[in-house]
């Protein structure tokens, strides 16, 4: 469920908080441990919510962290649909199915 009132927290700042710090893991030694493929730019990028969890990202965070790739999906998918919904109540939204009427003659 999306809370109604603020954004949905970022997978970054769950790893963050939830991961990280209690393990006393530096961002530097995490993207060492993460491999080749990661950068500090990325995993800053990441934390800060200016880089979206990918399926590749989020299996690289549950093989290091022992959790499952859904987990870190699911987050940023969370986040994803809030966005969405704030602009859609910009700007016209689809009538309900019950009020659709087809206004075409029948033959």
């Amino acid at each position: 469920m999306l809370p109604n009132e603020r954004k949905p927290t970022v997978p970054g700042e769950i790893l963050l908080e939830e991961f990280l710090l209690p393990l006393e893991i530096s961002q530097t030694d995490f993207v060492y441990h993460l491999g080749k493929s990661w950068t500090q730019p990325k995993l800053s990028a990441v934390i800060r919510g200016k880089r979206a969890v990918t399926i590749p990202i989020a299996l690289d965070f549950a093989d290091a962290l022992g959790t499952s790739p859904e987990f870190w999906i699911n987050l940023q998918n969370n986040v994803n649909l809030w966005e969405e919904m704030l602009k859609r109540k910009k700007v016209r939204r689809l009538p309900k199915l019950q009020s659709f009427r087809r206004k075409s003659k029948r033959i």
